[in-house]
């Protein structure tokens, strides 16, 4: 027995030979590789395994709830064609106005019945302790960002002298609360500068009975947000706390313990779970937050976003993103900018954006930028110069943490003179004064929002457009038409998801433009690329009178682990039927304003292109069928041909082999005695085999016998070709009755002609048997005196029907001219139907042998299943001066082709792919 080391073997064992391993097979496809790049996207070239990248049938969900007959009734009375400007605050003023009205007839009617308001629709109280948190929660919930509120009071019930606002709302009041909002709490500081803008969201409201009426800005037009007066608290109701946390009160407080809680938990702004007035009695900060979060469903839709965003939610202003090492002018920028804050802009800014992307956790400290904190919204306040020192105030929404550095409180350039002249006050509430160049260094990005006063006016039109994998510029465009000079700020914007979030689907969209005067080769201006808020693009100029073509580029990108619309509706249907109904129609009506809707002119002009494209259509389905018949017309002459050869042939040989047999016979009867009878047997046999000899030599000659030309045919006797083939295209056959035209047959006996037709499986092993007449017609022959028997087979010499006529030397007996041989063609679709189908692929100047995928080839299965579908609804805003200016949607017609790639090299301020990824940047602090 071997030991361990196996050295215990006297005989050296022969080590195996390795065995090879086979290497896969590579996967072989027989055509060229553009062809399989072409095959991938699905172009209309090949689709014999095309991947189908690219669905056929592009669009998107834009109708959730059943026959939403509200939504379709707001997109039917949307204007079509050309849309003239109104004046900017027209929607304003019909919003604030529909929201005073209702405020006032829920007020008379809660008096009529001696209630307080309670809000049906977004009833925070029963929502939370039924525990549904449709209130809180989106369609897509995430357990790291869920808000926990332990209860819900009116505002009587939190505060003891409740007050809506306390000498106004100023950015010093806000202070943030357990939300990610912060984003929106600095959009509101930058507001609270100028007293008219607070006034004109909050419209509305009857403290008494406990009803507020807020208007807010939403894709182009204003709208109103109606609530009741009951906000969420940190701490619990006393009899809802837990008996520990009782028991510890009652110890602590021993007399009227429960009044104590109240106190101590649930009153004033501290005991507000979100966000707070810092003033202990004052409510328009909570109950505003409260109606932007019922605007977009729930306060998990507010959580995280874009100071601009905000601005123009409360606004109607227009924003765009600017990085701080893209300020071309510094000099410029604060001259003309940063100095009309309040005025002609409102100002956000942060930093940090790009802080992590190493992996540093050094930038999560608050104090590593001097106590700014990274990714969390600040806002200008306001901008000074004075004795040559440029400063800025801005506020922290948190209501604490202020920058350390110079200027900020407590540091030496702070005098009692530089105090008064600024009138600031030290205190950890969150408002710092910064230099211009400490802004500058310290802050990475600004959102500016340009506001418009009465003598604005605005004109905006919505399509929808089918984005393609590929960026390109689209073929519908929007023009402007403007009757004098004016100044002109045009915005591309898509539809706001945060309305209907988690539906949103997989698709992000960035949006480009360009604008073209008519008659001019070249372009005049390009939007300006926002790398993070992707919901809008714009850029502003002074125009010329003159009619303008804006040139739109959206580039998608595709998240597949995010929900469609599907996912979340089958998600939700069963237990969550509220919220679905509550986001569906915010769905809806959001994307009612893309349904595309004719003009008389464009229907006209639809109606006469279906027209030529069914005209096309059925000229190309004749001519295919004439290419169809013509095929199978000539398939059932040639197959006429070889069956007449075939015969001939047969009779040929049964002619001779007949007299070869009566030779034998007379030789065989003229013979006398043994040897005189013997001499004429072997005689006969040799004159058989003689004729037998000849026989083949006359069946191999057969064979050529096309070659050599045979009698012509009576010219009555031919077939004449299909009665829709061009004149110049009739052909006759030899051997084929003029009555054997394809539509010229009946169907049954067209069918028994096609089967008795058909060739064999084998025409090289099988032979069809000869008739019964033939089998009689050979007389016996004996040898020896016995009969030999006949064979009812040809010789093994003679060639089998398939083969008679060569490929190569067939002759037809038409003059149209074949490229191939039809010999060959009829050996690979013996039968009619797949001969005729296989012949319409020959359409292609390049034959190809495509190879079917192997088995378990699903490289494309996922494209196939789940192509590319992006669809985006865009809409075109255009504010002016001008009050002649329109708008219109110009759609391509069928002749027209795409545009080109714009050259990036063409212009100095670029166009940005941010990849979507608008998300990744949104403020949360």
């Amino acid at each position: 027995m071997d030991n361990e080391y196996g050295d215990a073997q006297e005989v050296e064992e022969t080590p195996a030979p390795a065995q090879s391993v086979p290497e896969a097979t590579p996967k072989v496809r027989k055509q060229l590789p553009q062809r399989n790049v072409d095959a991938f996207w699905d172009k209309p070239t090949h689709q014999a395994h095309a991947s189908q990248f690219t669905t056929k049938f592009p669009g998107k969900v834009h109708c959730v709830l059943p026959a939403d007959i509200y939504a379709k009734t707001k997109a039917s009375k949307a204007k079509k064609g050309v849309v003239s400007g109104q004046v900017a605050a027209k929607s304003y003023d019909q919003a604030a106005s529909e929201c005073k009205h209702a405020v006032e007839k829920i007020a008379k009617e809660c008096r009529r019945v001696n209630h307080k308001y309670r809000d049906p629709h977004f009833d925070i109280e029963w929502d939370l302790k039924r525990d549904r948190r449709d209130c809180l929660d989106g369609l897509e919930i995430n357990e790291d960002d869920r808000a926990w509120p332990k209860s819900v009071k009116r505002i009587p019930d939190i505060f003891d002298k409740p007050v809506f606002f306390q000498e106004g709302a100023s950015a010093s009041d806000v202070r943030q609360g357990m939300s990610g909002d912060c984003w929106f709490l600095s959009a509101l500081c930058a507001l609270c500068n100028k007293k008219d803008l607070m006034d004109k969201i909050c419209v509305a409201r009857d403290e008494v009975v406990g009803v507020y009426g807020f208007v807010f800005h939403r894709d182009g037009e204003w709208f109103q947000t109606i609530i009741d007066d009951k906000l969420y608290l940190i701490a619990s109701d006393w009899w809802e706390s837990s008996d520990e946390e009782k028991r510890t009160f009652e110890m602590v407080n021993r007399q009227d313990a429960e009044e104590r809680y109240r106190l101590a938990n649930q009153t004033g702004s501290k005991a507000l779970y979100f966000a707070q007035c810092t003033s202990e009695n004052e409510t328009w900060l909570p109950l505003l937050e409260k109606a932007f979060a019922k605007a977009h469903g729930d306060y998990s839709s507010i959580d995280g976003g874009f100071t601009g965003e905000a601005i123009e939610d409360l606004t109607g202003g227009v924003t765009t993103e600017l990085f701080t090492t893209d300020i071309l002018d510094k000099e410029k920028f604060w001259t003309e900018e940063i100095m009309k804050v309040n005025e002609e802009f409102l100002f956000g800014c942060a930093t940090g954006t790009f802080d992590k992307w190493q992996g540093s956790d050094q930038a999560s400290r608050i104090g590593a930028r001097n106590d700014i904190v990274r990714m969390h919204a600040y806002s200008i306040q306001e901008a000074k110069e004075i004795k040559g020192e440029r400063l800025c105030r801005l506020r922290n929404p948190w209501g604490e943490g202020e920058w350390k550095g110079a200027w900020s409180d407590g540091s030496e350039q702070w005098t009692p003179e530089w105090m008064q002249l600024l009138g600031h006050k030290f205190g950890d509430d969150g408002m710092f004064w910064i230099s211009y160049k400490d802004l500058l260094r310290r802050y990475q990005s600004f959102d500016r929002t340009r506001l418009f006063g009465p003598d604005w006016r605005i004109t905006q039109q919505w399509t929808e457009l089918d984005v393609p994998w590929s960026a390109d510029y689209n073929d519908t465009k929007f023009n402007i038409t403007l009757t004098q000079r004016s100044p002109v700020v045009i915005v591309l914007s898509q539809l706001d998801d945060r309305y209907f979030k988690g539906m949103q689907g997989q698709y992000t969209f960035q949006l480009h433009f360009r604008l073209e005067k008519d008659g001019e080769n070249d372009y005049i201006v390009r939007s300006h690329g926002n790398y993070s808020m992707h919901r809008s693009v714009s850029t502003d100029l002074e125009l010329d009178a003159g009619t303008y073509s804006v040139l739109m580029k959206i580039t998608a990108r595709r998240w597949q682990e995010d929900s469609t619309p599907e996912d979340i509706i089958r998600n939700n249907v069963k237990y969550r039927q509220q919220k679905l109904i509550q986001i569906g129609l915010a769905y809806d009506l959001a994307h009612a304003k893309g349904d595309i809707r004719e003009t008389e002119e464009e229907k006209v002009e639809r109606q006469k292109r279906e027209e030529r494209k069914k005209a096309a259509d059925k000229k190309k389905q004749r001519e295919a069928k004439s290419k169809t018949n013509r095929k199978q017309w000539e398939y059932g002459k040639r197959q006429k041909a070889r069956e007449k050869r075939y015969i001939q042939k047969r009779e040929a040989y049964n002619r001779k082999k007949a007299e070869a047999q009566k030779a034998a016979e007379q030789t065989e009867g003229g013979a006398t005695g043994e040897g005189a009878a013997a001499e004429p047997a072997v005689n006969g046999a040799d004159a058989a085999a003689g004729v037998e000899g000849e026989v083949e030599k006359q069946a191999a000659a057969g064979a050529t016998e096309d070659a050599t030309g045979e009698p012509a045919p009576d010219p009555a006797s031919l077939p004449s070709p299909p009665a829709d083939l061009p004149d110049g295209d009739a052909e006759t056959t030899n051997g084929v009755a003029a009555d054997d035209q394809p539509g010229d047959i009946p169907a049954e006996e067209a069918q028994q002609e096609e089967a008795q037709a058909e060739p064999a499986a084998d025409d090289t092993t099988q032979e069809p048997p000869l008739s019964e007449a033939n089998v009689q017609s050979i007389p016996q022959v004996t040898l020896n005196g016995d009969p030999v028997p006949v064979s009812t087979a040809p010789p093994a010499s003679v060639a089998a029907p398939s083969t008679l006529a060569p490929n190569d030397d067939y002759q037809y007996d038409s003059d149209v001219s074949y490229t191939s041989s039809i010999d060959s063609v009829l050996d690979f679709y013996p039968d009619k139907e797949t001969y005729a189908a296989a012949a319409l692929a020959e359409d292609d100047a390049e034959v190809e042998e495509d190879l079917p995928p192997a088995e378990g080839d699903d490289a494309d299965a996922e494209f196939e299943n789940d192509p590319w579908n992006a669809v985006c609804v865009v809409g075109l805003r255009v504010y002016s001066k001008d009050k002649g200016c329109c708008v219109q949607i110009v759609r391509p017609k069928e002749e027209e082709e795409s545009l080109d790639l714009d050259d990036a090299s063409k212009g100095a301020s670029g166009e940005v792919d941010g990849g979507g990824e608008g998300g990744n940047r949104e403020l949360r602090g």
